[in-house]
């Protein structure tokens, strides 16, 4: 997996080739969907290229709308949805998917998840998974809220290896040994929630090396991710945060000081803790 740049975005090569940006914009369930429009379209105005969504955030028809208004080529725009817990299953995921892309006013989609790791449905649906990639539907396909244990038992009767496996991921609920799991298997982790939702924004460990850095707590939390080489994707329907959320680009953080937020971990989360789904 190597990352390369262009338009200043970083990007990485997933383990099918496909390249995706390492940061991007997440849609989670904003309040209002008119949220949603205006969000990506700030984002892609900033240098923006990955859009992040779910069947299950009801939004997707808003995402296809900001795409179309922006004007930018729908080749230059990392698209990614997800299977919801209750279309799982072979052919339920199949019918979801499809839906999904009607939604989304598009025949291809960068990159398909499958959102929770659902016990009783998980092996079928990555084989439906597998078939739409199969029939170049999806450029990459892959897990969403998998730890190790999950991914072992779905390669038990894979027959292509995720291309990614999105989870939280901050200093808070840093756990290394996914990470290096991942890469020793050649998923590509993929980190949200990166802000904590603004939980941490005032501890005064992150408000210290914040000052240090001249940014703020957002921007080195995020900072942070990215030098850990994991996909980012920031979550706000504020332009002016969604500015300060892509400028993070121009500073790095020191070994030292990434080893100290390696240590913040206190199992903070916004989102279900995969590991009680075994």
């Amino acid at each position: 997996m190597k990352t390369t740049y262009r338009m200043s975005i970083p990007y990485t090569t997933l383990n099918n080739g496909v390249e995706m940006p390492l940061l991007g914009l997440g849609v989670y369930a904003p309040k209002q969907n008119d949220e949603v429009q205006s969000a990506i379209e700030c984002a892609l105005e900033v240098g923006c290229r990955l859009i992040d969504t779910a069947a299950a955030y009801g939004n997707e028809r808003e995402v296809a709308d900001a795409i179309r208004s922006s004007g930018i080529p729908r080749s230059d725009i990392f698209i990614t949805t997800k299977v919801w817990n209750e279309d799982q299953g072979y052919n339920r995921t199949l019918r979801a998917f499809n839906r999904s892309l009607d939604r989304l006013g598009i025949d291809v989609v960068d990159l398909y998840l499958i959102h929770w790791p659902v016990k009783e449905h998980r092996h079928e649906t990555w084989r439906a998974l597998e078939k739409i990639y199969s029939e170049g539907r999806a450029r990459a396909i892959g897990v969403s809220n998998h730890y190790p244990n999950h991914i072992d038992e779905l390669l038990t009767q894979a027959h292509i290896t995720p291309a990614i496996n999105q989870m939280e991921f901050s200093p808070y609920c840093y756990l290394p040994e996914v990470i290096d799991y991942c890469r020793q298997k050649t998923i590509q982790p993929e980190g949200y929630a990166p802000l904590v939702r603004g939980q941490k924004a005032d501890d005064p460990k992150l408000v210290t090396l914040a000052e240090k850095y001249g940014k703020s707590t957002y921007q080195l939390l995020i900072r942070w991710s990215l030098q850990h080489g994991v996909v980012t994707i920031p979550k706000s329907v504020k332009r002016e945060r969604i500015q300060e959320n892509f400028n993070v680009l121009d500073f790095a953080i020191s070994d030292e000081d990434m080893a100290l937020m390696d240590t913040f971990y206190d199992n903070t989360r916004i989102a279900d803790d995969p590991r009680d789904m075994l």
